[in-house]
């Protein structure tokens, strides 16, 4: 895993390998940031990072200069791992969150810039996420949700959604 740009560019980090998250590739990431660049100014916005796995995202985010991120994840080993990285580069506007994601968007009350969701690609209720974060108002009015994932899964229908990216076989749904 590596920061593709900004303040932390080109520092990699190795996640333990007991880590049950699926890291989104330094390729997909690089790719994906491309696209966002044309949408996203990153200095001083706000961002959530839902299922943050190995905080990859949240990241990349603050080392182009986000105000600040917030990382939900369930997984204890997936946030120890984000609090030693954050640690190693003394970061400390990105906070962590362990709880459930869905639990999290129905109480969180807050309004971000970007937000980045990377759930499991067999979580039953991935469909749903697109659903929950608009029907929660998670997003300023100018901003953009992120959805990664498998070919399997299409959103080109949903009333929010503007664009689909595919990087091998990760696949990126943009919503706005």
């Amino acid at each position: 895993m590596r920061i593709i740009s900004g303040k932390y560019k080109g520092r990699h980090f190795y996640p333990p390998a007991n880590i049950t998250a699926r890291p989104t590739t330094d390729f997909a990431k690089e790719s994906l940031f491309n696209v966002l660049n044309n949408h996203i100014d990153f200095e001083d916005i706000t961002v959530l990072d839902l299922f943050a796995g190995t905080g990859s995202i949240g990241l990349e985010c603050i080392s182009r200069g986000a105000r600040n991120v917030i990382a939900v994840e369930m997984a204890t080993t997936q946030l120890n791992f984000i609090r030693k990285i954050c640690g190693e580069l003394h970061i400390d506007n990105l906070m962590t969150v362990r709880g459930d994601v869905f639990k999290y968007i129905a109480s969180c009350g807050l309004h971000f810039d970007f937000v980045f969701a990377d759930p499991p690609y067999q979580l039953p209720e991935l469909s749903l996420v697109p659903d929950k974060v608009f029907e929660h108002d998670l997003l300023k009015p100018d901003g953009i949700f992120v959805l990664e994932h498998s070919g399997k899964q299409q959103f080109a229908e949903h009333p929010h959604f503007f664009e689909h990216r595919r990087y091998g076989s990760v696949n990126f749904s943009l919503f706005a």
